[in-house]
Formats: C-alpha cells, sequence, structure tokens
C-alpha cells in the first residue's frame, strides 16, 4: 500500500511539473524593475494609457496562468492594447538573492503600495503620473484552476483611463 501511495505522489507532482512547464515564461528576471516600470510609463503616458504591473514571477503558476489565459482571449487582449502597458514585474522573495536583488525587492514594493501583501499576482494599476490607483487581488478573478473572463473583463474596464476619468 506505502508503495501504491508513493507511485501515485511520484505521478501527480511529476504532472504538476509538466503543467507548470508548459508554459510560457514571462517574466523577465535581469531587468531593474523599477526602471521596467518608469519605461512602461513614459510609452503609456505618450499613448494616453495607465500602466498595469502583473507582479509576480517564474517561480508563481498562478502568474503564468494568468499571463496564458489573457493572452489566448481575444477579447481581454483588445481592452489590454487599447487602454495599457501591460508590463510583467518580476518579483522575488526569496532571501537567497543577493543584497542587491533584495534590495531591489524592497524597493519595488514600497514604489507598489506594498502590493504583494495580496499574493501573487497582484496587479496594480498606475495612473500616467506613476500614481497607484488600484491593486487588484487576483483570487477575486479566479474561476478553478484559471481564471474567470467576465471577471477580468469587469477588472480591466473598471480601471481603463476613460472609466477612471469619468468619475473624476
Amino acid at each position: 500500500m506505502k508503495r501504491i501511495l508513493m507511485a501515485f505522489y511520484a505521478i501527480l507532482l511529476t504532472a504538476a511539473v509538466e503543467a507548470q512547464t508548459e508554459l510560457k515564461k514571462v517574466y523577465n528576471e535581469d531587468i531593474n524593475p523599477i526602471e521596467q516600470i518608469d519605461q512602461a510609463l513614459v510609452k503609456a503616458k505618450a499613448e494616453g494609457k495607465f500602466v498595469i504591473c502583473q507582479v509576480g514571477g517564474n517561480w508563481c503558476p498562478w502568474c503564468l496562468r494568468f499571463a496564458d489565459f489573457i493572452t489566448n482571449d481575444t477579447t481581454i487582449t483588445k481592452v489590454i492594447d487599447e487602454n495599457f502597458s501591460y508590463i510583467h514585474v518580476n518579483y522575488n522573495p526569496r532571501k537567497s538573492e543577493s543584497e542587491g536583488k533584495q534590495q531591489q525587492a524592497k524597493a519595488l514594493m514600497e514604489r507598489l503600495n506594498n502590493c504583494g501583501r495580496f499574493g501573487f499576482p497582484v496587479f496594480v494599476v498606475l495612473d500616467e503620473e506613476g500614481r497607484v490607483i488600484h491593486i487588484q487581488d487576483s483570487s477575486f478573478l479566479e474561476e478553478g484552476q484559471s481564471y474567470n473572463q467576465e471577471k477580468v473583463l469587469r477588472f480591466f474596464k473598471g480601471w481603463t483611463p476613460k472609466s477612471v476619468r469619468a468619475q473624476l
């Protein structure tokens, strides 16, 4: 019985690893996330858009699932392309990172109003001046082992520049 259970757990672990490796890695771990945000802000401001930072990392299966989910949904992709400069901002909370990387991670969390308190991925909406105007906990967008299109679209549509400015 013990051997059967061990074999079962090994199969489950193998399946989980394979499922995660099938998803495209979207976070660039070699760039400075603060500089990445600054560059996205310049582009967004020139285009009259906001910036959405999908904060997480290639270590996070839910982060990769979300990236895959929005990439494969043309309705969501259209809303994003028309309204946002969308970036995948790498955050690595591991203490094993170098001192420089740890300082970079701390500065990132300070810049984005400690968004990591919601888990990952977490979405931070920045206006054209770089101010945090919303932090979205991704768990409210989930459905089963993926995401709910209606909830995701509601989030994006609710934070477009046009929607936000209509409330001012």
